[in-house]
């Protein structure tokens, strides 16, 4: 019996290493569309056929508005007002462009929850070199067998053309959020009726190959370092949580460390990947659940749907704003939405579906990657009785000044229970995010991880 089984699994790893090998980076014609009828990551320039999706003309300029001391930004939209709202009493004719997800809120909170549209305004841009980088991914960037990891890839999106789901979500794995960078922000996980104690996190985002000193030419296999130490509440304070992202997961996987303020100790964290339990997340999200979805696809089988038009939150600068008090945005079910932003966008809609004999707490997700970005705008999380269990959405903003997509807030509910979890807060800190610090390698190790944990 097990000799049938090794056969079994050696049979299947070589149909997986026979399926990869063919799978090869796009030609030079296809590529010379990205910056002419694709956009340099890979949209389509055009706009949609009744003009509601606008065409891409290279994103808001870095003085789209005033920046306050605090790094704030001004809304560069303060004077528009929603086209319409999509309540439970109209949502029936606008479920085409919605996700299942989406719809399922309205059937869950139907007194409360609406979605306001505006105009939709394609704002985002990244640095020249991160747009010269992904063209030259585009011909020479491929999948490792079993595509959990990239090869010959530095930095920029891996697959701006792609061809399947799996590459489709390395773009938003790869996808640029500053070379470097620190934030100060709050997670909130409210009871049902709304009451919430907030935990105060310190984060950072360290890209290697963009950090100041390192040679980007110099072959390494780590994509990121991220630490992430917890400052709020004080029995929590203290606690310090760093990560070494691998490119190729095969070779070499994730790696993570822990330190314990109580124990002062450090540890080996093999927990922080997968369904293992998020950071003071009152078990309301998995570690994957981070930036929307992180970490090594190999447990599921990954399927390109296509492209469709849908409505996602987008723009979101009102309810980042330092006005807000966290009491302003979290209210009961859902966060409020007064002070939330969805416009039409295209979306390319990604299945996983998790592989036989694998394990997590989610057995399906539906993906929906914004476009102009690669950010995971949307995603449905679907439990193992294809029920569906948890909505994601990440409320973006474009920061201008520094010419980096990302998030304001990330948002999951969870339907069963009626709670959800809020992560990204910052409308009370003294600081928004810090881009382009000075970090250095040797900021990222175990050695160091003790020092940072420090109370």
């Amino acid at each position: 019996m097990r000799t049938t089984k090794r056969l079994l699994q050696t049979g299947a790893m070589a149909l997986s290493l026979l399926a990869c090998s063919v799978m090869a980076a796009v030609s030079q014609d296809e590529a010379a569309k990205l910056g002419n009828t694709l956009t340099p990551l890979g949209a389509e320039k055009a706009g949609n056929a009744d003009g509601s999706i606008p065409a891409w003309t290279g994103g808001l300029p870095v003085n789209a508005g005033a920046v306050d001391d605090g790094g704030f930004l001004a809304d560069p939209f303060p004077n528009e007002k929603p086209l319409f709202t999509i309540t439970a009493q109209n949502v029936e004719q606008y479920k085409a462009k919605l996700t299942p997800g989406q719809y399922a809120m309205f059937k869950r909170y139907p007194e409360t929850y609406r979605m306001p549209v505006f105009t939709t305004h394609r704002t985002a841009t990244v640095p020249a070199d991160l747009m010269a980088a992904t063209q030259r991914n585009a011909t020479a960037t491929t999948l490792v067998p079993g595509g959990s990891g990239l090869q010959d890839y530095q930095m920029g999106n891996a697959f701006p053309i792609p061809k399947d789901g799996l590459e489709a979500i390395w773009n938003h794995i790869t996808r640029y959020r500053g070379g470097s960078s620190r934030r100060n922000v709050v997670q909130v996980t409210p009871q049902t009726n709304g009451s919430f104690s907030p935990v105060s996190l310190q984060e950072e985002f360290a890209f290697r190959a963009l950090m100041p000193g390192v040679d980007a030419s110099q072959p390494s296999n780590i994509l990121f370092y991220f630490k992430q130490r917890v400052t709020a509440p004080s029995r929590l304070a203290g606690n310090v949580l760093l990560v070494h992202e691998t490119i190729n997961q095969v070779k070499e996987p994730r790696m993570a460390w822990l330190y314990n303020a109580g124990q002062r100790r450090v540890r080996r964290a093999p927990q922080v990947s997968y369904d293992g339990p998020g950071t003071a997340a009152d078990g309301l999200r998995t570690s994957d659940n981070l930036d929307m979805y992180n970490g090594s696809p190999d447990r599921y089988d990954w399927q390109l749907v296509g492209k469709k038009e849908i409505y996602i939150p987008y723009n979101s600068y009102r309810i980042d704003s330092p006005k807000l008090k966290y009491a302003d945005i979290i209210k009961a079910g859902h966060m409020n939405p007064d002070l939330t932003r969805y416009e039409l966008h295209r979306v390319w809609h990604v299945t996983a579906t998790l592989k036989q004999g694998e394990r997590h707490i989610y057995a399906k997700r539906d993906f929906y990657l914004d476009e102009d970005t690669w950010q995971a705008a949307a995603i449905d999380h679907y439990d193992g009785r294809g029920t569906l269990w948890r909505v994601a959405e990440a409320h973006s903003q474009y920061y201008y000044d520094k010419q980096v997509p990302w998030y304001a807030v990330e948002a999951i509910y969870d339907l069963l229970s009626g709670r959800y979890l809020a992560l990204g807060l910052k409308n009370e800190e003294k600081r928004a995010y810090e881009f382009n610090f000075p970090a250095k390698e040797s900021d990222y190790t175990p050695a160091a991880l003790r020092q940072s944990g420090v109370r």
